[in-house]
């Protein structure tokens, strides 16, 4: 099986060591061919030269993308996921929140033909929080889920939309996301409502997870600017659909 691992990363040069080892170590102990794209999105502190600097094992190609200067984690997944060509192909949040043998249970759903997108939820009973979100963070979460499902009627089932471990059949990933225009953090919403449109198929599976306190996002701090990218996703989806009537 070849598998594609997109890390995006802002100043993880402190993390982004153990993220590439234990990419690499996932893919060799299964068997699994692929390669570990990280995408380094303008950092300061050395992440680039960092990432470069680890040996992958044989048969594991490891990739490392710099943009010149900070554009968000939307553009760094998209920049990944531009590069890759193989069947299947995921991105995780560096800091390794959840264990990458996690991956194994939502490869299997779409080597089953379950669905064709399998995102990793912290929030399915079987899930496992070995270190919660601090009760801030759960309140805005909660806030955010019920602003989502208000403003763009994001499906009730899906349960964690923003959670940084998603895996896509590939020419699915690399289909969406050459049309997301998100370079924010809502590019999660972006894609799930492009696959919506698409006709494809989303189905969570549980993880194992651990809050990484020094997460980028904060939604009690800016919520206006998500407020604003969130409409502007309503409003592009909007036009892509009048313009594909007037075809």
């Amino acid at each position: 099986m070849d598998i594609s691992i997109v890390i995006p990363a802002l100043n993880e040069s402190q993390k982004i060591a153990r993220d590439v080892e234990m990419a690499a170590m996932f893919l060799d102990s299964n068997n699994f061919k692929g390669e570990i794209i990280v995408v380094d999105d303008g950092s300061t502190d050395g992440t680039c030269e960092v990432a470069k600097s680890i040996k992958a094992p044989p048969g594991i190609t490891l990739k490392v993308i710099r943009n010149k200067h900070h554009r968000g984690k939307g553009y760094a997944v998209r920049a990944g996921m531009k590069e890759t060509s193989v069947e299947y192909v995921m991105f995780a949040d560096s800091g390794y929140c959840v264990p990458y043998g996690n991956a194994l249970l939502g490869l299997e759903m779409l080597k089953d033909g379950s669905c064709e997108i399998a995102h990793g939820s912290r929030k399915l009973i079987e899930s496992r929080l070995q270190k919660d979100q601090p009760w801030r963070r759960r309140v805005s979460s909660k806030l955010f889920k019920w602003l989502i499902k208000k403003l763009l009627q994001i499906p009730a089932d899906l349960t964690d939309t923003q959670c940084g471990f998603k895996i896509y059949k590939g020419d699915v990933a690399r289909e969406l996301y050459s049309r997301c225009i998100s370079d924010g953090f809502m590019f999660d919403i972006e894609i799930i409502l492009r696959a919506q449109k698409q006709g494809y198929r989303i189905k969570e599976f549980p993880i194992e997870w651990t809050c990484d306190l020094d997460s980028r996002l904060s939604l009690t701090r800016t919520p206006w600017h998500v407020i604003s990218e969130l409409r502007a996703i309503k409003r592009t989806l909007s036009d892509d659909s009048t313009q594909n009537m007037g075809e």
